[in-house]
């Protein structure tokens, strides 16, 4: 390659091999003779050094060996959109077809399926034929000439330029600008630089839907700048941006469906108040970003929040919220039917993963899924009748009163449980006769080894399982649900006693716990539907 260095070379991205890094510096570096190329490297471990040499500062660096001197007959400053098209998809006059191999576009955790490229480069000869274009990795670096995309490309609808030699936002607009119907775009993995002031609205958006830039190191503010010039966008993906502070979105991002902010350590939970406002949004991406409360302090207990009005599926896995408290939160959410909530320290105050989900069910009235497993309604009836029963004695204890006009239950325990009231409306207070003799929550009663049989399914094979006691016959049949993978058809439970060979007893009563029936270890349990 010859030793040609574009005229605006600083700030350029270019590859090395396969090393990308961003140029800082060009000019001499004595006693050498010649042009060198300052870079600051992706890979901090291709570097050197920090921008100096011999005692002299040539640029700057973020990692102390980040940087190093190269010549420039060893850059590669990339090539234009059209080019990398052709040559991906074998439409250059000079070569014979050859295989694409992706065929999917990946944004946030989310994929979506493309045109098969291997089909694409042998039955759509012809530029203006394609829709969805993948040209990652393929060191796009500029548009090319003024309107030759529209010219040859006047179909493409979905455009994937991640990881590529894209050094600023406007090289972006200049791509779009030029593609009339574009509704998807994926320019991750490109370290480049957004506009820090408005600038005039482009109508190159105006129809685009999905957008993902992750690891761009585009900051919140940034993208408040650049969201005027998207009126239509309903995904937007962020993921690994260094992203720590929100502000509120003024007249933008309004038609926004889906946000992934996942990978970015957010300042603190308030600051999801800031986006709390956007009325379309119904899915909220949250994983890993370091929160670890969530507060909605415009509604007391048993209300609903004016904030999140549509927002339906919430993941906030990977994250450091260590109260129940902020699980109570999430039912002031009017519309959440979804939640992912793994590892979050609040999970590990519960060794046993069912009382665990029990227990998230019961708090969070409306959920339909949780961790990605329906919540089936005799799952839910089971979990509120038990929640109700546990912490009966502590209602109680906290000025609880069967009687109406005596029922004061304190502040604090409508703080701790504040679905409480609404469960005692459900189901009627709990009675005497269930509180009596109930065991803390954390004290594990005895354990019943039951063999599970399908006495009407006889391809279904029997299973051992292990269940406490005191479980409740509705919360063996939430159990049972799952386990078996049933459809919501109504379970007829019943068990035959080891001891008493062909006597079946029937389990009538949802409310009762196992130990009720007099049930013992190595007793069968027969499951009809």
């Amino acid at each position: 390659m010859a030793a040609w260095v574009p005229s605006d070379a600083l700030g350029q991205r270019l590859m090395c091999g396969t090393e990308y890094g961003t140029v800082r510096y060009v000019g001499s570096v004595p006693p050498t003779a010649g042009i060198w190329l300052g870079v600051e490297w992706d890979d901090p471990q291709r570097g050197k050094h920090d921008g100096t040499y011999e005692g002299t500062q040539y640029f700057k660096c973020r990692h102390p060996k980040g940087g190093s001197f190269i010549r420039p007959n060893k850059a590669n400053f990339g090539v234009d959109f059209l080019t990398a098209v052709k040559d991906r998809y074998a439409l250059n006059d000079e070569r014979d077809v050859q295989h694409g191999t992706e065929n999917t576009l990946v944004f946030g955790k989310k994929t979506v399926e493309f045109v098969g490229m291997d089909s694409i480069a042998e039955q759509q000869r012809q530029l203006n034929q394609l829709v969805d274009i993948s040209v990652r990795e393929c060191a796009v670096s500029h548009a090319g000439q003024k309107e030759e995309i529209s010219r040859t490309c006047a179909n493409i609808r979905h455009i994937n330029l991640s990881k590529n030699l894209i050094s600023c936002w406007e090289t972006v607009t200049a791509i779009a600008s030029q593609v009339q119907n574009l509704e998807t775009l994926n320019i991750s993995e490109n370290k480049m630089k957004f506009p820090s002031t408005s600038t005039s609205v482009s109508s190159a958006f105006s129809k685009l839907r999905i957008l993902a830039l992750n690891q761009t190191e585009i900051t919140w503010a940034e993208v408040l700048l650049c969201a005027p010039g998207w009126p239509a966008l309903e995904e937007l993906y962020l993921t690994s941006n260094n992203i720590t502070v929100l502000e509120r979105p003024d007249n933008v991002l309004q038609t926004l469906k889906l946000l992934d902010l996942s990978d970015n350590q957010l300042l603190d939970g308030n600051q999801l108040h800031l986006i709390a406002h956007l009325p379309r949004l119904e899915q909220l991406i949250l994983r890993n970003t370091g929160i670890s409360s969530i507060q909605f302090p415009d509604a007391g207990f048993g209300c609903k929040t004016q904030m999140f009005p549509s927002l339906k599926c919430l993941a906030i896995n990977d994250n450091k919220v260590s109260q129940w408290s902020s699980i109570n939160e999430l039912d002031k959410l009017p519309s959440l039917r979804s939640l992912q909530c793994h590892n979050n320290p609040f999970m590990d105050t519960e060794k046993n993963p069912e009382t665990l989900r029990q227990l998230i069910i019961a708090k969070i009235s409306q959920l339909e899924v949780l961790n990605k497993s329906e919540i089936l309604p005799a799952e839910r009836k089971g979990a509120e009748l038990d929640y109700r029963k546990i912490f009966g004695n502590d209602w109680l204890a906290a000025g609880g009163n069967w009687n109406p006009e005596k029922n004061k239950p304190s502040e604090e325990f409508l703080a701790a449980h504040p679905r409480y009231p609404s469960l005692c409306l459900k189901y009627g207070a709990p009675e005497e006769g269930e509180l009596k003799g109930r065991q803390p929550l954390t004290l594990k009663n005895q354990l019943l080894t039951l063999t599970i049989k399908c006495p009407e399914n006889p391809e279904q094979k029997p299973v051992e399982k292990k269940l406490p006691e005191s479980m409740t016959i509705q919360r063996v049949k939430g159990l049972l649900y799952r386990l078996l993978k049933i459809p919501g058809s109504e379970l007829k439970l019943s068990y035959e006693s080891s001891k008493l060979e062909g006597k079946e007893v029937e389990l009538d009563n949802d409310l009762k716990p196992l130990q009720f029936y007099s049930i013992e270890n190595g007793d069968c349990m027969l499951v009809r539907w």
